[in-house]
């Protein structure tokens, strides 16, 4: 590990409490988004669909450019591309707050999602090169924390801003804290001392962005025009087409957007699909719990709201301790039980019904949360040090960006296989919740929490074969 000079030492924890500001933000400003968005159909005067362009079009701008952010971070330095990425994100908060139509709004919330990349594809790099190695895992445990945080703020903080002032301030409210940040995060944030000559590879990132794109279209728009339809799957066989094409050109490459070296190394690897697990199963959870929740418990939003925050609490209470422990008796063993937790939850969550009290389906939270809060920090700390110090910034952007690839495979298969099998349950297509039928619903959640448990402990395999790999080799 490189340690830049003893005052960024001194310094580290300032500097963990200016990285860790971008992921809050960015995850407290796409919750209040959320809750923001039947509102704002009504004054820009579009459609519940076309409103969703908010969400999708930040989602997806962070995606297709966060490796060439990572890129970027190893040579000119993660902190000046973290810092003009916090700059940019603040920048385009005050725009979208002062957009004056649906388009300008669209437009400034691509540049905000520009400077999230930025910054996101940087900062574990930033903690992972700051902090040594005992304390590694309680730095990235606490940046765990608040991205929990900030999806815990989110909803309220946003009912509260929209009941009470405007729509503009779900915005607003990132200036000043932008503002802060980047003042000091230029003051105490490392400074590279050379500049890399190594050149970038723009066309390479031109190829992903666009599979991203056409991977997200197929995923997002299939749940609507089902995905046996014919635009549907050109856009997701060009997607896997220009996906493989960019892989060939990585390879060939001196100087790669995307560094295959990197997956040589297996705690790397399993590290990462670990990560990619652990996001879909969550996030297959994540979007049938709340129509579980309001229609069929017939809990009211406020209510439902309270049980849903249960997780992101004790996510922020688990995820600090979880990274210390990793530092004092490793990080291998607590993914492995985390991820056994997780799909010890989910599989619980499958034996649910209409007549399950609500007790029984805080428990089963509980587990899932628990499993969630001992995975995600020591996993990070697996997949950060397991980098060299020259590739930080690309292995921190390749975890971010599979974290989101992961939330939203996650939000398509548990939608898919919901609607499948609502469907075949009423043997006519379904494509939503059909009022007093809460058997029908039923049926296809369980498939929903089955299957996530199956990739949960297909994770905990890999996990395991990890574990006893590391074992022999000791013996030897």
């Amino acid at each position: 590990m490189e340690i830049y000079n003893k005052n960024v030492y001194k310094n580290r924890w300032i500097i963990l409490a200016v990285v860790v500001l971008l992921p809050f933000m960015g995850t407290l400003d796409s919750t209040i988004v959320n809750v923001a968005l039947p509102v704002m159909v009504n004054i820009f005067s579009v459609t519940m669909s076309s409103i969703q362009l908010i969400v999708i079009c930040y989602l997806i701008t962070i995606v297709s450019t966060i490796l060439l952010f990572g890129r970027l971070g190893d040579i000119k330095g993660k902190s000046i591309v973290f810092n003009l990425g916090l700059l940019v994100f603040t920048i385009g908060s005050l725009f979208c707050a002062l957009s004056k139509n649906f388009t300008y709004l669209l437009f400034f919330r691509i540049v905000q999602a520009i400077g999230a990349s930025a910054a996101m594809a940087n900062n574990q790099g930033i903690i992972t090169q700051v902090f040594p190695a005992n304390e590694r895992g309680r730095a990235l445990g606490i940046s765990g924390t608040f991205l929990a945080l900030g999806t815990m703020i989110g909803p309220p903080l946003g009912g509260i801003l929209i009941s009470y002032l405007s729509w503009h301030y779900i915005f607003l409210i990132n200036i000043p804290v932008g503002i802060i940040g980047t003042a000091i995060g230029f003051k105490v944030l490392p400074r590279k001392s050379n500049e890399k000559k190594e050149d970038i590879d723009f066309i390479g990132a031109i190829i992903f962005g666009i599979s991203v794109v056409l991977l997200f279209y197929s995923l997002i728009n299939g749940q609507t025009v089902g995905y046996d339809n014919n635009m549907i799957r050109i856009s997701f066989s060009a997607a896997i087409i220009l996906f493989i094409i960019f892989i060939r050109i990585e390879g060939k490459l001196k100087y790669p957007l995307l560094d295959l070296s990197l997956f040589k190394n297996s705690l790397f690897t399993v590290g990462i699909l670990c990560t990619f697990i652990c996001y879909a199963s969550i996030n297959s959870n994540n979007i049938v719990q709340p129509f579980y929740l309001e229609n069929v418990l017939k809990m009211t939003p406020s209510f439902a709201g309270m049980i849903m925050m249960i997780s992101p609490v004790l996510i922020t209470v688990i995820s600090p301790f979880s990274g210390y422990l990793s530092d004092k008796i490793g990080s291998e063993f607590l993914t492995f039980l985390g991820l056994i937790l997780i799909g010890i939850g989910m599989g619980l969550m499958a034996t649910l019904n209409e007549n399950s009290n609500m007790y029984q389906l805080i428990v089963y939270i509980v587990f899932i949360a628990i499993g969630n809060g001992l995975f995600l920090p020591p996993n990070n700390s697996l997949v950060m040090s397991s980098a060299s110090s020259d590739k930080l910034g690309i292995a921190g952007s390749i975890n971010a960006f599979v974290r989101n690839l992961g939330q939203s495979s996650g939000v398509a298969m548990a939608t898919m296989l919901l609607y499948s099998f609502m469907s075949m349950k009423m043997g006519e297509k379904v494509l939503g919740y059909i009022e007093g039928r809460d058997d029908v619903f039923m049926y296809g959640m369980r498939y929903v929490y089955v299957c996530s448990a199956i990739i949960c402990f297909v994770g905990v395999i890999v996990t395991y074969i990890r574990l006893r790999k590391k074992k022999l080799n000791r013996k030897i």
